[in-house]
């Protein structure tokens, strides 16, 4: 089973339990990358407006109503739109009130070709706001494990995805070595550019650890991942698809802090992408990777 099949299995199984799904353009050719059954509103999936501002407040009084929906969000960078009233109402409805607003956001990121705002990740925009939780599952386990896990709790919860992983049908475990030259830690689509880069290094004779962050915010990595991390030669190199200038640092000093080790963060370009190949802003690749990893080794300012 692939990511997108498993998305569209997790939704027919909401659905059919009586909760609800919702978001603009969710029937139009493709429904949503093939993630989402074909279903009509009377069994639960519901086309909002093109009003993007009103989608995030509709959301959030069908939450406090108890149909704990799957809020859509096409395109990651109208989070902007979308996220206020979540934000500042459903995030804090339990802790001021008493009264949880569970949700599932479902917002996906693509770059390449479509401009300054709807392109790249922006999970940034509510990893400093209280009540959420965060997670970029990118295998079909994973994603079943974040949809259960849901379901058994009260939680606003964001949920960072990529079109580039929905083909996906692999599982990810972390490779971790007793003496690591450097441990690269990857989010998102990043995480399967890290694995190929992790391949290159290792036939140039570098002995490479890969760590695999799934629950971004709380952050999950495990007590082997953090030893290795600190163990590490060179330190350690955190992969983005968000800004370099976003939630990716806050973590890499967590990171750093806990294992008192250096850590370069590689994520989006501060710059505006285009809608031409030439003004795309895309995730590190494979190359920038390598490339990184050879001059910090060399101890050259990456």
């Amino acid at each position: 089973m692939t990511l997108r099949e498993k998305i569209r299995s997790c939704i027919r199984s909401h659905l059919e339990s009586g909760y609800i799904a919702m978001g603009q353009c969710l029937s139009a050719v493709g429904w949503v990358g093939g993630t989402l059954p074909e279903m009509a509103e009377e069994e639960g999936m519901i086309e909002l407006s093109m009003a993007d501002v009103a989608g995030g407040g509709i959301a959030a009084g069908s939450a406090l109503a108890g149909k704990k929906p799957i809020y859509i969000i096409r395109y990651q960078g109208f989070g902007w739109f979308n996220l206020p009233i979540i934000l500042n109402y459903a995030c804090k409805s339990r802790e001021i009130w008493n009264r949880p607003s569970p949700m599932i956001i479902r917002s996906i990121a693509m770059e390449g070709g479509i401009g300054p705002v709807a392109g790249s990740s922006h999970y940034s925009l509510c990893y400093r706001m209280p009540g959420i939780k965060i997670s970029a599952p990118i295998s079909p386990l994973e994603y079943e494990k974040m949809y259960k896990n849901f379901m058994n709790n009260q939680d606003v919860l964001y949920v960072s995805e990529h079109r580039g992983t929905f083909n996906n049908d692999e599982e990810f475990e972390d490779e971790l070595f007793e003496k690591s030259d450097v441990t690269i830690l990857g989010i998102s689509i990043t995480r399967l550019e890290m694995i190929e880069a992790a391949k290159i290094l290792r036939q140039s004779g570098f002995i490479i650890s890969v760590v695999h962050i799934v629950d971004i915010k709380p952050l999950v990595i495990s007590e082997r991942a953090l030893e290795t991390i600190q163990k590490s030669k060179f330190g350690f190199i955190l992969l983005d698809d968000d800004y370099q200038n976003g939630s990716a640092k806050s973590i890499a000093f967590d990171v750093s802090s806990q294992t008192n080790t250096f850590g370069k963060v590689i994520g989006l370009e501060e710059r505006s992408a285009g809608f031409s190949p030439n003004l795309d802003n895309l995730p590190p690749n494979r190359s920038q990777i390598v490339d990184t990893v050879k001059k910090l080794s060399k101890g050259v300012k990456a």
